[in-house]
């Protein structure tokens, strides 16, 4: 065996809503991390969704396996040590000592076994380690193994998933995947406070005083995540007037997202820092639903990679040139899957002739429906999406919400005229770097929301996890794009990285694609 060791005054009664002014007595007493978060968080089940605010949420209370450090390395996390057999086959994984969930009961590996196993029915990483898996099972209570049919080099990056498995009580992880849990008893370094919680408003988490951290000092998803504040919460200020003047005022210590065209008059402030906190940045996807016409037809989801112009989408998201790129890729661009293979650069200049020329052959007149989120940085990319498709005679149907209710809607298999969608846009992160990770790309029992069927892309998918040879793994990697290109599966819209901005007397951000507050000090 081989073995591995591992407020201006005009601010006040938006203050008094927000939850800003309604915790001085908590703060006298307690150390409060206040955040402005991207978004508003509705949904609670990181196996449900993929919404990153839900990866955020996931991330304070639950723990992982294994966790990415800033090199992208798998490190592990609740797992103290692992023996990998001779043959490759068989993974022996022994939890660390201390791991406890918030109401007092030990972890066991039957609560790992019942969380993995939900996690492999709808994660695009997990539904790919399932598929190489001849069995998972409990050796006792601190002990699992894993063994596969076939060697399969991906095995600590799939637990590495920054889409989990996050691990859970066997009872709550015993719930139907494609249902929400009702409990959020987690073991991570924070406790959601549910009484506390009001959606569209306030998020409170507690620091969970039983929780014994690992040594090593953090780094991205890794190491030693140590709570060095009593209590964070995330207050929902959609006006970015008003999440500026908080954070100007001291009302407010972190904010998540600022639009670029507010980040010089931050800069100007000497209390408050900006700085890009997750260095890898971000994808913009365009989502259609292959479930409905008119894009269950390849030609018409063809003709939205034609139509798009990626600078028109980067500037009317982000603006400021310096934090966004075009990328013509299916992957994330500046990562070793990077590829325009298959036709990938036809994304980033708009070719309205041969999108109108699609368009005539296959669509049939049929309503297009668009969500729309109000308050989200994807939703300019709603309304530039909308008026192309006009441009081309296509029937639009451009519907309001919050981003919330848009996580929650694209779930449903409805057909568009009932309550159902035809298109959605949304960002991915790091996980965008691999086909097996990648949302976008899964076309088979595992595909995230729009629904693909492909047999090819999902053997191509599959075949590149198991590949070693660097290669053999690009060739399969340009196979897979130009099988992607053709098949209408997604549109990239372009990449960017996302500033943030903290007090100045807010130390300890840890770099990384996982925004977790650990770590954080307040002076």
């Amino acid at each position: 065996m081989i073995s591995y060791k591992c407020v201006r005054p005009i601010l006040a009664a938006a203050l008094l809503t927000s939850g800003l002014a309604s915790t001085g007595a908590v703060a006298q007493e307690q150390s409060v991390l206040r955040v402005v978060p991207y978004a508003d968080l509705r949904n609670l089940d990181p196996v449900w969704t993929t919404a990153i605010i839900t990866r955020h949420h996931a991330y304070m209370i639950y723990d992982t396996l294994f966790g990415l450090n800033e090199q992208l390395e798998p490190q592990p996390q609740m797992v103290a040590d692992y023996e990998v057999s001779e043959d490759g086959l068989t993974y022996t994984f022994n939890l660390r000592e201390g791991l406890t969930f918030h109401d007092g009961a030990p972890v066991t590996t039957a609560d790992v076994i019942a969380s993995i196993k939900r996690w492999e029915a709808r994660d695009n990483a997990g539904g790919a380690l399932a598929e190489v898996t001849e069995s998972l099972t409990a050796v006792d209570d601190d002990t699992f193994e894993l063994t596969l049919n076939t060697p399969y080099g991906l095995v600590l990056e799939s637990f590495s998933a920054l889409t989990g498995p996050f691990i859970m009580p066997e009872s709550v992880a015993s719930t139907d995947p494609f249902e929400q849990v009702q409990s959020h008893i987690g073991s991570g370094p924070f406790v959601f406070n549910e009484e506390e919680w009001v959606p569209g408003n306030k998020v409170v988490y507690d620091k969970f005083e039983d929780y014994v951290p690992r040594e090593e000092a953090p780094s991205g998803a890794a190491g030693g995540k140590i709570a060095k504040v009593d209590r964070v919460e995330w207050l929902y200020l959609p006006d970015p007037g008003t999440a500026m003047s908080a954070l100007l005022n001291n009302e407010v210590d972190y904010w998540e997202a600022p639009p670029v065209d507010l980040v010089p008059v931050m800069e100007a402030d000497p209390n408050v820092s900006v700085d890009v906190q997750d260095p890898f940045g971000l994808i913009v996807l365009l989502r259609p639903n292959h479930l409905y016409p008119p894009f269950d037809k390849k030609e018409v989801r063809q003709a939205l990679a034609y139509m798009v112009d990626q600078s028109e989408y980067m500037t009317a998201m982000v603006g400021d040139p310096k934090y966004w790129q075009t990328c013509p890729s299916v992957m994330m661009c500046g990562t070793p899957t990077e590829t325009s293979a298959g036709g990938a650069e036809r994304m980033v200049t708009s070719d309205m002739a041969k999108a109108q020329e699609l368009i005539d052959q296959a669509y049939d007149g049929e309503t297009v429906v668009v969500m729309h989120p109000t308050d989200h940085p994807s939703g300019p990319a709603a309304l530039i999406t909308a008026a192309k498709l006009r441009e081309l005679g296509v029937k639009v149907e451009l519907q309001a919400m919050d981003w919330a209710t848009l996580t929650s809607r694209r779930a449903s298999k409805n057909p568009p005229n009932e309550g159902g969608w035809s298109i959605f846009h949304t960002r991915t992160g790091l996980g965008a770097a691999s086909p097996i990770e990648h949302s976008g790309v899964a076309a088979g029992e595992t595909a995230w929301f729009g629904w693909p069927e492909n047999e090819k892309i999902e053997e191509l998918r599959i075949a590149w996890g198991r590949e070693a040879d660097a290669e053999k793994r690009k060739a399969i990697m340009d196979e897979l794009s130009a099988e992607i290109m053709d098949y209408g599966s997604f549109v990239m819209l372009g990449q960017y990285q996302m500033p943030s901005a903290w007090r100045a007397n807010v130390s300890g951000v840890v770099k990384g694609p996982i925004l977790g507050f650990w770590n954080i000090e307040k002076q």
